[in-house]
C-alpha cells in the first residue's frame, strides 16, 4: 500500500515539475494565453503521469493529480495577469507624472531643521539649496556669482566689499526684498543664537553701512575666502518668524508643505529673478530602508535618487533608467573620537591605519567606485588637494601589530563602530572595516542608529568610540574641511587635540595671500595624516538614478541636487 501511495507521489510531482517548466516559458504572454497553454500541457502532463503509475495508482490519487494540475494551471494564469499589471503600472505612474511636469525624488533622510541658519544635515542643505540663496551663490564650475545682489566690487586693499542689490527680486511670500532684510540675514548668520547657526567666518565683518541699493561692508582685515562664505548667509525676511516650519527664501523653488519622516513639496517660484526651473513640483520622498528607494524606482513611485550603491543601481533595468556618476565631494572615513580610549594614543589610531585597506574597502562595498582619500581634503577641491598623502598609509599589518603591542595592546581591543542606519554606504563599509580590523586583533562591532540620534549622540554629545560617515563643504573653500578639527572649534566631534595644528590653522584663516594660505590649509592636512586623527577612506563616487525621460542632472563641487536644471523631455 505504502509503495502505491509513493508512486503516486511520485506521478503527482512529475505532473508538477512539467507544469512549473511550461509556466516559466509562458511568463512573459498575456494570463489568456498563458491559461490555455497551460491547459493543454495538462492533458499531456496526465497522460505520462498514468502511464508511470500504471494500475498502482487508485482512483483517487488520480483525482488528486487532475486537481493539482488545474490549481497548476489557474496559479499560472493568475501569475501572468499580475506580472502584466507590474510591468503597466511604472510606465503609467512616470507618465502620468511627466505629463502634468511634476518629479518625486527619492531621499534617505528627514530634515534636521527648515530655518536655513540652523540646519546641520548635509541632505537637508543638499535639498534647500533650492529654496535659499545670498548675495553670491556657487555655480556647477565652481565659482562665486552675483545672485541677490547684482554686482559686487572688491577694493583693492581687500577690506571693502561693495554690493548693488538686484531689481525685482522678492521672497517666495511676495514680498519685496529690501536693504533691511539683506542687512537682518548677514547679522542673523553672524551673530547667532548658538554654534549652529553663528558662521564664524563673517567675523571678519567690521561694519556694514547702506545707500539705497547700495550696501558697503567693512572688514576687520583682508580675507580671501569673505564671499565663499557669505553665501551661506541667504537672504530671508526680517520680519518674518515662522522658518522652521514655513521657510520664506529668494531661490528658484518654493516650500509648499512638510510631513514629518514622510516628505517635503516644493513649487516652482514663478517670480524668481533668473532663469529658473521647469518642473512645476517636486516631492522630496523619505525612504530611510535601502531596498525601499530601490523598490519605489521600480514601481514607478520615484524619478530620481541621488547617493546608491553599485548594487543598487544593478537591479534597475537600464532602459527605464539612466546612471549618472559623479564625486559626492565629501571625505568618508572612519572617525575616532580622539577624547576616548584607545584612541586617545595615536600609535592606536596609526595601527588602524595600516590595518586598513582602501582599495579592499571600495571594490568590495562600491564595486570599485570611490577615490581613494588619505586626508580630510577630495579632488574636486584641486587647488587645496595634495594627492601624495592618499598612501601615506598602505596596509601592513605587522606594522599595525607592533604599534598595538607599543601602545599595550598585543592582543588587540574591541571597538565599536557606530552607524546611521538609513545609508546603505556607510553600513557596508563599516561591515567590510570589521573584518579587516580582524587581521590584527581589534574585534569591532557595528552599532547600527537612526538618524536623528546619530545626529543628536555622536555629533552633538560625541557620546561614541568610532563612526562612519562623510563630511562635506558647503562653500568653495578648504576652510570648513579643516577648521573643524581644531581644538577650541564647536563642530570638532571627534576631539581631535593638537597644538601644532591650532598653530597652523589660526595662521591660514589670516593669511592674505592665496598661494600662502594654500601651502598653510596643505600642512593641516598633513598633521591629520601623520597624526592619524582619523583612519580616512574615499571620495565616494554619487551614482544617482535618473528616470529616462528627464534630462538636465548637474553635478556641483559641493553637495547639492539642484532641481532647477532638471527637465522632461516628453
Amino acid at each position: 500500500m505504502k509503495r502505491k501511495f509513493l508512486t503516486a507521489f511520485l506521478a503527482l510531482t512529475m505532473v508538477t515539475a512539467m507544469l512549473a517548466g511550461c509556466g516559466s516559458k509562458e511568463g512573459g504572454t498575456q494570463a489568456g494565453s498563458s491559461a490555455v497553454s497551460a491547459s493543454e500541457e495538462t492533458a499531456e502532463a496526465e497522460s505520462k503521469a498514468e502511464e508511470a503509475v500504471s494500475e498502482a495508482v487508485s482512483e483517487a490519487a488520480e483525482d488528486a493529480a487532475s486537481e493539482a494540475v488545474s490549481e497548476a494551471a489557474e496559479k499560472a494564469a493568475s501569475e501572468a495577469a499580475a506580472s502584466d499589471d507590474k510591468e503597466a503600472a511604472a510606465p503609467a505612474a512616470e507618465t502620468e507624472r511627466a505629463k502634468a511636469n511634476e518629479l518625486t525624488v527619492g531621499i534617505a533622510q528627514d530634515f534636521d531643521s527648515l530655518d536655513p541658519d540652523y540646519m546641520t544635515a548635509a541632505g537637508t542643505k543638499e535639498v534647500l539649496f533650492n529654496v535659499f540663496e545670498g548675495l553670491v551663490k556657487p555655480t556647477s564650475d565652481g565659482e562665486i556669482v552675483p545672485a541677490v545682489a547684482s554686482d559686487v566690487q572688491k577694493s583693492e586693499d581687500g577690506l571693502t566689499y561693495t554690493f548693488t542689490l538686484r531689481d525685482g527680486v522678492t521672497f517666495h511670500n511676495g514680498d519685496p526684498v529690501e536693504m533691511e532684510d539683506v542687512i537682518y540675514s548677514i547679522e542673523r548668520r553672524k551673530n547667532g543664537e548658538d554654534t549652529a547657526a553663528q558662521l564664524e567666518a563673517l567675523s571678519v565683518i567690521a561694519d556694514m553701512k547702506s545707500e539705497d541699493k547700495t550696501l558697503t561692508i567693512t572688514l576687520s582685515e583682508p580675507s580671501n575666502e569673505f564671499l565663499a562664505f557669505l553665501m551661506n548667509a541667504y537672504i530671508i525676511p526680517a520680519d518674518y518668524d515662522q522658518q522652521e516650519t514655513a521657510p520664506v527664501g529668494t531661490g528658484p523653488y518654493k516650500f509648499v508643505s512638510r510631513s514629518v519622516q514622510d516628505n517635503l513639496v516644493l513649487e516652482r517660484f514663478a517670480d524668481y529673478w533668473g532663469e529658473g526651473g521647469s518642473i512645476d513640483k517636486v516631492t522630496f520622498k523619505i525612504l530611510e530602508k535601502a531596498e525601499a528607494l530601490v523598490t519605489g524606482l521600480q514601481s514607478g513611485a520615484l524619478d530620481v535618487v541621488a547617493h546608491m550603491s553599485s548594487d543598487q543601481t544593478a537591479q534597475l533595468e537600464e532602459d527605464e533608467f539612466t546612471i549618472e556618476q559623479g564625486s559626492m565631494n565629501l571625505v568618508q572615513a572612519l572617525y575616532l573620537n580622539n577624547a576616548e580610549k584607545p584612541f586617545d594614543d595615536v600609535r592606536v589610531r596609526q595601527a588602524l591605519c595600516y590595518a586598513v585597506d582602501k582599495q579592499a574597502v571600495i571594490d568590495l562595498a562600491f564595486d570599485g567606485f570611490g577615490i581613494p582619500l588619505g586626508t580630510s581634503m577630495f579632488p574636486s577641491f584641486a587647488k587645496y588637494y595634495d594627492e601624495s598623502l592618499t598612501d601615506y598609509y598602505t596596509q601592513d599589518l605587522e606594522k599595525a601589530k607592533e604599534l598595538l603591542a607599543e601602545a599595550g595592546y598585543p592582543d588587540g581591543f574591541e571597538m565599536t563602530i557606530t552607524v546611521p542606519s538609513n545609508y546603505t554606504p556607510h553600513v557596508n563599509t563599516a561591515t567590510v572595516l570589521v573584518e579587516q580590523l580582524k587581521e590584527i586583533g581589534v574585534q569591532a562591532t557595528v552599532e547600527p542608529v537612526d538618524w536623528n540620534t546619530w545626529l543628536d549622540e555622536v555629533y552633538g554629545q560625541r557620546k561614541f568610540q568610532s563612526t562612519i560617515t562623510g563630511l562635506t563643504s558647503d562653500n568653495m573653500t578648504a576652510r570648513k574641511l579643516l577648521e573643524r578639527f581644531g581644538s577650541e572649534v564647536g563642530n570638532n566631534f571627534t576631539n581631535y587635540s593638537n597644538e601644532e595644528y591650532d598653530e597652523i590653522l589660526a595662521k591660514a584663516l589670516t593669511a592674505t595671500d592665496d598661494e600662502e594660505q594654500i601651502a598653510l590649509y596643505k600642512q593641516l592636512e598633513k598633521n591629520l595624516t601623520e597624526n592619524a586623527a582619523n583612519v580616512y577612506l574615499q571620495d565616494m563616487a554619487d551614482l544617482v538614478a535618473v528616470r529616462t525621460g528627464l534630462e538636465g542632472l548637474t553635478f556641483y563641487p559641493l553637495y547639492v541636487l539642484d532641481i532647477s536644471k532638471l527637465h522632461w523631455t516628453a
